[in-house]
């Protein structure tokens, strides 16, 4: 990939993750969270912040101390 489309994408994963942090919050105030779906959106977040951060790792050069 290259920068800019390196960074096109970090932008829709980013946006996609705070999309999953509204719908956790919108389901842990139900009366009565679904517990299941709730475990699942938090286990797509946390991959999603993995994708995020091996993209920003391509953006920054490789410098040798």
């Amino acid at each position: 990939m290259h920068d800019p489309e390196i960074t096109t994408q970090l932008e829709h994963l980013r946006v996609e993750h705070r999309d999953l942090d509204d719908a956790i919050a919108a389901l842990v105030v139900q009366a009565s969270p679904n517990q299941l779906q709730i475990a699942r959106l938090k286990r797509r977040k946390l991959r999603l912040r993995d994708e995020i951060a091996v993209l920003e790792d391509q953006l920054i050069p490789d410098i040798i101390a």
